[in-house]
């Protein structure tokens, strides 16, 4: 087994010494030694291991819904230097296994800030590990692909982890949206006849996407994702609205059934993001397949080819449409000009459309707010 140890002795104020021992150990093997942080209460996690290359937002990153079941890298070498605040929650509360990264800061600074990140881990239950070498784990993990893995402080032995890593799910089969949806149904931005009415499927939305459909004047209904389709009818929408979330699109087998007859029924324009967009691909008749190591972070290129401009967009996913197997009544209307993968689509009859990437996430700051105004266009012509 590969052990990559950084030998740490060194404290800040003697901090650092008195935090306990942690590793991450891959299902390939490797083992990677540090310092735990946050909940240090929590003695093991298990989840997929998986690097974003967003050099801040990790506030938002470890409240993304979207992130449940995974333990996260940061690229960026440095974390915690503007502390946490309650403004920047992007749900209820972090579903990540775990947090990996280089060095966090104990000390932070920012006029927003309400406490540190150290803190915020700690009472949000999230165990966290520094002192790695994330450099050396995120050019693996690129290599040979996202993997199962194990965040621990316990004495067991490097091969009992490996085992348990082993051992752990695969995210392939999973569908997680049950565990990060809403709990009850609930209504967001002030109803008027003169404002659209959306009908939000919740499969672990983040809150600036309502904020955005708020704020572009639509009037909301989320609703859980074990909502039936006469639950959605009973609503009288005008739109529907697909969220992100967790886990493999093609688990998520109620939805795919409730999305087909509501598809059939050609009386509502549905709009998805990320989850949501898959969702719909399989709905239509398409597939998805599981990335090698997914696409996580806040400068990925995008082409709309529509107008011919280049979107910078912010992503987190791991699976994929495939366009061979989507209908031809489909046109492919994105494409990510890393790796020429599906960003978006729309049908050619029907008034529905869905991007891969996270519009409302504003890393251009602006440049795909355009899609928003589109939704909110296709309701008024519907």
């Amino acid at each position: 087994m590969e052990v990559i140890s950084n030998g740490i002795s060194v404290s800040r104020n003697g901090s650092l010494s008195e935090r306990a021992l942690a590793r991450l150990v891959l299902e390939n093997g490797a083992v990677f030694s540090g310092r735990a942080f946050g909940a240090l209460d929590v003695q093991r996690k298990t989840g997929e291991v998986v690097f974003t290359t967003s050099i801040t937002g990790y506030q938002e990153i470890l409240t993304d819904p979207s992130y449940a079941g995974q333990i996260v890298t940061m690229t960026n070498p440095l974390m915690g230097n503007y502390g946490a605040n309650e403004d920047d929650l992007e749900s209820r509360h972090p579903f990540v296994s775990g947090f990996v990264v280089r060095e966090a800061s104990h000390r932070y600074s920012n006029w927003r800030a309400e406490e540190s990140l150290e803190s915020f881990l700690a009472r949000s239950g999230v165990l966290a590990i520094e002192q790695i070498d994330t450099r050396r784990l995120v050019r693996m993990l690129r290599s040979e692909g996202a993997m199962r893995g194990v965040l621990s402080t316990e004495g067991m032995s490097d091969a009992e982890l490996v085992d348990i890593a082993r051992q752990s799910p695969n995210m392939a089969g999973l569908d997680l949206t049950k565990n990060v949806t809403a709990e009850a149904t609930y209504d967001m931005g002030e109803r008027s006849q003169k404002k659209p009415h959306v009908v939000v499927i919740d499969y672990g939305i983040k809150q600036n996407i309502l904020r955005k459909l708020v704020d572009h004047g639509a009037c909301l209904t989320v609703m859980p994702s074990t909502t039936t389709l006469d639950e959605i009818l009973e609503r009288k929408p005008d739109g529907i609205f697909l969220s992100n979330g967790p886990g493999d699109p093609d688990a998520v087998k109620d939805t795919i059934a409730m999305l087909k007859h509501l598809i059939k029924k050609e009386e509502h324009p549905i709009f998805g993001i990320c989850l949501g967009h898959q969702l719909l691909s399989l709905a239509l008749g398409g597939n998805t397949y599981k990335l090698k190591f997914g696409h996580r972070g806040a400068n990925h290129p995008v082409k709309n080819l529509v107008s011919e401009k280049i979107e910078i967009t912010s992503q987190n996913h791991g699976f994929a449409v495939d366009w061979k197997t989507m209908p031809k009544d489909c046109e492919l209307t994105h494409l990510n000009l890393n790796d020429h993968t599906v960003e978006g689509f729309c049908h050619k009859k029907l008034p529905i459309f869905a991007v891969q990437y996270h519009p409302e996430a504003s890393p251009g700051p602006h440049e795909s707010d355009y899609l928003f105004s589109q939704f909110m266009e296709s309701m008024r012509k519907n």
